[in-house]
């Protein structure tokens, strides 16, 4: 199968449609111009030596030179790796050894790996080099060779390498486009970072696929951000935020929610979306959809625009995306019936073949069917939406009950002190396991255990309520917005 490059095809369709933008002015790229960038592209990382199977890697805030140059990979064979600019510095190198990059860009973050011996190059130059190179001619690519390599977050250990082909990315993009309402007058605010599956594949392969447009942000800064989502010049349609970038923007002043009318939607996604905080959007007349994906499996659920179904639907990790075959496991490997809680299994052209040069891992990732094991405890009701009910993992066991902290979180996320929590269990002598609760109160609220704990009680098993809250400043989260439970573990000593 040839690589579906549907700048290609715009660029003929409707070429002086504008494909890829900067946020704050500068360049921007109608479809015509992006395909010729492209190819000029492919010229440059020929030159450069990079060849068939090889790795480029980028270390860089957002901008529209990651995006060219993961598509000319695409082109030419090759491989993107974009780097978690958060990291530290001897972090960042050790993703560099293991994905063993022929060339490095990046922007002003390069200087903290001036040690490390592969060629460098300032996205500047990147970008100046490109102008200056002639189109290669144009020549399909193979859909089945990995054309992106992202690292997990490595929140259970060290991060691997997920290589994504075309045809993955393709059939996250159907996915995606189909449920959130993709169309040629699209146009999608990106300041989720590029490294993560949210920035660089969900915003950006939908929208080329259906001719949008991607507006380009170097980064999430609630004020400005919301200008920009409410300014009329741009027109955002679609936003895609983890559920904290979220809150923050309802926290931001000037949040006025009769600027954001021309959004079809906010797309949350990358942790749970407490339905309370669903239904305060949906009061404001603005729709706010949960969504669940992973980095090996791109978009899998997401939630129809309908008001009406995502308020009766609140708390839903939404439906399941038409290319994917799904299973829902019990502990002995049978198929659950609806309403009953299994891991999510999957399979389809969305999900990854395995991880960079880590065999014993992409082994205990799938079934002897194929099928992916994502970790991921679900339950599926009658009218096939799911319920994220929390990571295999993290499940506890208390006095033989099993306990879901995400279950606990989502309620602790509904009450009115409360900005953000999460649980984790705790060896106990009596127990087994009990909850401990880290909690982040909004700004004047009163530490009161007790009366968080009575309110909890109200919707909770008294076996479910947290033997002990910790109130904290912070919770610490990787670049997609999920909790690092190992290190608030570490700040119980364990």
């Amino acid at each position: 199968m040839p690589v579906p490059d549907f700048v290609r095809l715009h660029a003929r369709a409707r070429p002086d449609a504008v494909a890829l933008a900067s946020a704050g002015g500068g360049a921007e790229f109608t479809y015509r111009a992006l395909d010729s960038a492209i190819a000029s592209a492919v010229t440059f990382l020929r030159k450069a030596g990079v060849t068939r199977g090889e790795r480029v890697a980028a270390l860089a805030r957002n901008c529209s030179e990651t995006v060219i140059l993961q598509l000319a990979c695409a082109r030419a064979g090759a491989i993107l790796a974009p780097l978690n600019w958060r990291l530290a510095p001897a972090e960042l190198c050790a993703l560099i050894e293991d994905c063993d990059p022929v060339l490095l860009v990046g922007d002003d973050m390069l200087d903290c790996l001036a040690t490390s011996a592969v060629p460098k190059m300032a996205m500047a130059e990147v970008a100046a080099a490109i102008a200056a190179e002639a189109p290669a001619p144009f020549e399909a690519g193979d859909a089945d060779l990995p054309s992106l390599m992202l690292y997990t977050s490595g929140t259970s250990g060290k991060p691997k390498g997920v290589l994504l082909t075309e045809r993955n990315l393709f059939a996250t993009a159907a996915n995606f486009a189909v449920l959130g309402e993709v169309g040629p007058n699209s146009a999608f605010l990106v300041d989720s970072p590029m490294f993560h599956v949210i920035g660089m594949v969900t915003n950006v392969r939908p929208t080329l696929m259906m001719g949008g447009r991607i507006v380009v942000s170097s980064g999430f800064d609630p004020a400005t951000t919301l200008a920009r989502l409410g300014d009329p010049d741009l027109a955002i349609s679609h936003y895609f935020c983890v559920p904290q970038m979220a809150e923050m923007l309802r926290a931001a002043p000037g949040f006025d929610p009769d600027r954001l009318r021309g959004l079809k939607a906010v797309f949350t996604g990358g942790a749970p979306h407490p339905a309370a905080r669903i239904r305060e959007w949906l009061a404001d007349g603005i729709p706010i959809v949960d969504g669940y994906g992973m980095t090996e499996a791109g978009t899998v659920l997401g939630m129809p625009l309908d008001p009406a179904i995502i308020d009766r639907k609140a708390g839903s990790a939404g439906l399941l995306g038409a290319t994917i075959e799904r299973r829902v496991a019990a502990a002995d490997g049978s198929d659950c019936a609806p309403g009953e809680v299994g891991e999510l299994l999957l399979r389809g052209p969305n999900v990854c073949a395995g991880y960079w040069r880590n065999p014993a891992e992409t082994a205990k990732a799938f079934t002897p069917e194929g099928f992916f094991r994502t970790g991921d405890l679900v339950r599926e009701d009658e009218d096939g939406f799911f319920t994220l009910v929390d990571r295999k993992k993290e499940m506890f066991i208390s006095g033989g009950e099993n306990v879901y902290p995400a279950e606990i979180e989502a309620v602790l996320a509904g009450h009115p002190s409360i900005a953000q929590a999460a649980v984790l269990g705790v060896p106990d002598a009596r127990w087994g396991e009990v909850g401990h609760a880290f909690v982040l109160l909004h700004r004047g609220a009163e530490p009161d255990e007790q009366a968080i704990l009575a309110a909890c009680g109200e919707r909770l098993a008294r076996y479910k309520l947290p033997k002990k809250i910790h109130f904290v400043a912070d919770l610490p989260r990787t670049g997609s917005g999920k909790v690092i439970k190992s290190a608030l573990r570490a700040l119980l000593g364990e």
